[in-house]
């Protein structure tokens, strides 16, 4: 590349962060970092994504709307009155915030010509690189994505863009009067963010996303009333200020911590014991949580139906057209770290080549005729000890299945990582001969699909056990070449995708796919970023439902044996719950510890292949 498209990306870059600081009215205290990855905010410190050097006008105008974005909402946010109204549960929370960042961007681009161009510019490359045009069902779009749409048209008086008319439509005419009374005070309070935020949680109430008490106990907070309720005031703002610890951890999809999910459920559970049933069928969100008594049929897992449960081909999910940009998506935003974890993984290439090397035996008294002893028999015809024989490798044939979580929390920097992690130690593996495949796991719908439907239908039973329908995605077979699924592993990174995550049966699943394999040796390695959650499902059972049946599947295959079970946990301690397990804080950490933990599943195996046969070549002793 010439040196003059690398001065003027050069002077792009400075010029972008000037204009972010002037933006925010913050000039020094203000950091930005080019890097690869989506952007985002962390206080005052701003990722943006990294510049090609060609710098086509489409990249350009893409930059600057992220740029603004990141700007207006250092200029026009507050931290401590966006934590003291976030919601507890994790949809909630990612609506709640959607719907600032909306408000943010409303209130800084009104006077500003540039800056609207910029964020409508793109807006409309986010919702084509989505795949908006190309979705025909409501659920398809997640919620943060369909409110923050329509509140944007609610607050600008702007259409949404070309690509999102379609599906928006779907979404027209569903939410209820109380919601779409909640989105027009939305639009007259932007200017307040106290207010707006008291606006947007009216709207998480009327679509069951947030306690329908939230509103009134900030009333009573504000008018300064002593009541019983300033116990729950508390503990919500302890969910508060916990949030707010998560969003310092910087940019991208945060892990769930365990901590917060533990307080998610002792607030819900809290909920409203006599909520009417009818909330059940409202759109467009989860369903109040209802306390079950432990009954032998509440406590027994079984899925309600299995009938819309789906395993599927990663290549039946999307076009060749949109598989292909999604990889060419993933290799660019990795393209640092996959150096690192390609020199890690030629570390583990060495020591598994190492391990199937041939070797020989010598001065044997019968087998193949030593050509470099030839001098011995010519010397002494009756030397014995002039033979070899070669000896065979101790390397077992090998199976590695990864089984990748592919639940909402993952989206960002978690599933990108995960992807080219798993891409380099197949690609790895298998000129080491060890077959590898890499499966992924999450849902259809969000907060129950045709399950929760039928459910309903038949008139809500008690006790219905999973209520959500399965998605079970092959991104590569075992048998098949690393080259020809390549380009699935980028299906990853496609908006929509992610949605809730149903450990248990994934990891049955994945465990009855590698116990049938042929190879002596099976390896099953489970990524995941948090204990199982599906709205659906737990707001009818038992609030540790799908957590027990995790316990119990794990169980079970480690007591059984015939499969070497070991967990990853990207910012959630999974040492509770697997016998062979480690935890990591960041996901840049995922390449180093994959490596490392299956060089040392195969030192192991080396190590006892050893000692095997140091004792059948152990003399026996009288």
């Amino acid at each position: 590349m010439s040196k003059q498209d690398l001065t003027r990306q050069e002077e792009f870059k400075r010029a972008t962060a000037g204009t972010l600081r002037a933006i925010a009215h913050a000039n020094a205290e203000v950091q930005v970092a080019f890097q690869p990855g989506p952007g985002g905010v962390s206080g005052k410190r701003v990722r943006l994504p990294l510049p090609t050097r060609t710098l086509p006008a489409a990249e350009v105008a893409k930059l600057r709307g992220a740029a603004d974005a990141a700007a207006l909402r250092i200029r026009h946010h507050s931290d401590d009155v966006h934590n003291a109204r976030l919601p507890a549960r994790r949809e909630a929370k990612e609506v709640f915030d959607a719907l600032e960042d909306v408000r943010v961007e409303a209130v800084g681009s009104r006077h500003m010509a540039g800056v609207a161009a910029n964020l409508r510019a793109r807006l409309a490359d986010q919702c084509e690189t989505e795949g908006y045009d190309r979705m025909t069902r409501k659920d398809q779009l997640p919620l943060p994505a369909a409110l923050s749409l329509l509140a944007r048209e609610r607050i600008t008086g702007d259409p949404a863009p070309a690509a999102a008319h379609r599906i928006l439509d779907l979404w027209r005419d569903t939410l209820g009067e109380k919601a779409e009374a909640a989105l027009a005070e939305m639009a007259t309070t932007t200017e307040d963010q106290d207010a707006f935020a008291r606006a947007a949680r009216k709207l998480l109430t009327a679509l069951d996303l947030a306690e329908a008490e939230v509103e009134a106990e900030s009333e009573e907070q504000e008018d300064g009333e002593e009541s019983g309720e300033q116990t729950t005031q508390q503990d919500q703002s302890g969910e508060g200020e916990a949030q707010a610890q998560d969003q310092e951890s910087m940019l991208g999809a945060q892990p769930e911590t365990m901590q917060g999910e533990a307080a998610e459920e002792e607030v819900e559970e809290a909920e409203e014991e006599g909520a009417a049933a009818e909330g059940d069928d409202k759109p467009g969100g989860p369903q109040q949580r209802r306390e079950v008594p432990q009954t032998d049929d509440a406590s027994r897992y079984h899925p309600f139906t299995t009938n819309f449960d789906e395993i599927v081909e990663a290549d039946d999910l999307c076009d060749p057209e949109e598989l292909g940009r999604l990889r060419q998506q993933l290799d660019q935003q990795l393209s640092h770290l996959q150096g690192v974890v390609s020199k890690l993984a030629n570390r583990l290439q060495r020591r598994l080549l190492a391990q199937q090397q041939r070797a020989w035996e010598f001065d044997l008294e019968e087998g193949t005729l030593d050509a470099a002893r030839l001098a011995r028999i010519v010397a002494n015809p009756l030397l014995a000890l002039s033979y070899k024989r070669e000896r065979e490798a101790d390397f077992r044939d090998t199976v590695v299945s990864l089984l990748i979580d592919n639940s909402g929390s993952m989206r960002g920097r978690p599933i990108t990582v995960a992807a080219m992690c798993s891409d380099i130690l197949a690609r790895t593996l298998e000129r080491c001969a060890v077959k590898t495949e890499i499966l992924g796991f999450t849902t259809r719908a969000w907060k129950g699909g045709q399950s929760r439907e039928r459910w309903v239908q038949e008139g809500k039973p008690r006790n219905p056990g999973r209520l959500n329908d399965l998605r079970h995605v092959v991104y590569k077979a075992a048998d098949a070449p690393w080259r020809r699924a390549r380009k699935n592993l980028g299906l990853m990174l496609r908006e929509g995708l992610l949605k809730e995550n149903i450990d248990g049966e994934a990891l049955e699943w994945a465990y009855k796919r590698i116990r049938g394999r042929p190879e002596h040796r099976r390896i099953l390695m489970v990524i995941s970023d948090g204990a199982p959650v599906d709205d659906s499902t737990l707001s009818v059972n038992p609030g540790n439902y799908l957590e027990r049946h995790l316990r119990k599947v794990i169980a079970d295959i480690e007591g059984r044996g015939d499969v070497e079970l070991i967990a990853i946990g990207i910012g959630h301690d999974v040492t509770r719950y697997y016998r062979r397990a480690v935890t990591i804080v960041d996901a840049e950490e995922l390449g180093g510890t994959m490596m490392k933990k299956l060089a040392e599943l195969f030192d192991e195996d080396a190590a006892e292949a050893w000692q095997r046969a140091a004792m059948e070549r152990a003399p026996l002793v009288a």
